[in-house]
């Protein structure tokens, strides 16, 4: 699945670019300079500038028109669906999140890393940077439909 999307964000890199020829310092449309005739040349998106390759142009696409997915409050989420919303020590009452990620904080990483991992394997969530950053899946074929 991860590369099929790949693909399409490289297909709209494509699109949303134009190839440019940095030796002659223009644009190229066909994807030939009109002036010295090459056909290596970089890609130009107006406004940001110019870059050999098209993994930058995807990543400036995903930055700039997409929100991080924000792993740590997606996985507090799924644990206040899980557990209790209070737990009850003695006589007083706590925020059973608070009290997991104040009680066991390498636990509460561990469980969090876990929770990466499965939601990344079952593509949930997808990285184009090696889990630097995730984004929604969801998010990213919505944006590819538009």
């Amino acid at each position: 699945m991860q590369i099929e999307i790949k693909k399409q964000l490289e297909e709209l890199a494509y699109k949303r670019s134009t190839p440019f020829c940095y030796s002659d310092y223009i644009e190229c449309p066909t994807g030939r300079c009109t002036k010295c005739g090459s056909d290596d040349l970089m890609r130009l998106v107006p406004g940001v500038g110019c870059e050999w390759g098209i993994d930058w142009v995807v990543q400036h696409i995903l930055e700039t028109e997409l929100e991080p997915v924000d792993l740590g409050e997606l996985f507090e989420e799924s644990v206040r669906q899980i557990y209790p919303e209070t737990t009850k020590v003695g006589w007083m009452e706590f925020d059973t999140v608070t009290l997991m990620k104040e009680n066991d904080p390498v636990g509460w990483r561990c469980a969090l890393a876990d929770y990466e991992s499965e939601e990344a394997s079952e593509g949930t969530i997808l990285s184009f940077d090696n889990g630097s950053t995730y984004y929604s899946s969801q998010s990213i074929e919505n944006l590819i439909e538009k």
